[in-house]
């Protein structure tokens, strides 16, 4: 699904680009004879060759065409979805690496839910600020969020806070784990559903990241 998102990053970019080349030939055109502002006037301009998706050809669009499709990166459903999904989701996630501290005598663990804790703050953050600068509305607390991949139930939740040690140790990276796959699937979902670029940015980096911090919680 990354390949999808950089597949359709270099499709924009390839627009903008050829978008660009148009614009220039119709800068030369109206530079040239009477005839070629003419023709450029009723609409006789330069194409662009869009490629296509993945297993599609590519497509003629006239410059208009080609501007209006670089240049769309308007919300959808999808997106809107997904970035309030995600602030609940990182939100259980500190609720989980605050336990760490007074409960876990490990200190690898420490560090690794310190930079969980790091990681995940600013991210929801962006987040909000995205959902406030988009018009969204903010996540509803409350709510059963059980639907959500990977998220711990409050059971587990209690689970974890009563827990000590070693204990504390093994079910807090069994959760982690499942919460990171689950923070994956998410991601996964959009960069193939959604449209927005900041949106697609945020999933991709939520990709890298935890795929990285699975890793770890796997080696300890």
């Amino acid at each position: 699904m990354l390949i999808r998102r950089q597949s359709r990053c270099v499709r924009r970019s390839v627009l903008v680009a050829a978008v660009l080349s148009a614009a220039l030939a119709l800068g030369a055109c109206d530079a040239g004879s009477g005839e070629d502002r003419t023709k450029a006037q009723a609409g006789v301009g330069p194409s662009v060759v869009a490629p296509g998706k993945p297993g599609e050809p590519a497509r003629t669009l006239s410059a208009e065409e080609a501007v209006k499709e670089a240049g769309d990166d308007t919300p959808n459903s999808a997106d809107f979805r997904y970035v309030q999904m995600m602030i609940q989701h990182h939100s259980q996630a500190l609720e989980m690496t605050g336990l760490v501290a007074a409960r876990s005598d490990s200190t690898p663990l420490k560090r690794l839910a310190e930079r969980i804790s790091a990681g995940q703050k600013p991210e929801i953050g962006a987040m909000e600020g995205w959902l406030t600068h988009n018009g969204g509305a903010r996540p509803t607390t409350g709510h059963d969020h059980s639907a959500m991949p990977g998220m711990a139930t409050p059971a587990q939740i209690e689970q974890l806070r009563a827990a000590d040690g070693a204990a504390f140790d093994k079910l807090f990276l069994k959760l982690m784990i499942t919460h990171h796959q689950g923070a994956i699937t998410m991601a996964t979902e959009v960069l193939s559903q959604g449209n927005n670029v900041q949106v697609e940015e945020m999933a991709g980096d939520v990709v890298a990241q935890q795929t990285v911090e699975i890793d770890r919680m796997r080696a300890m």
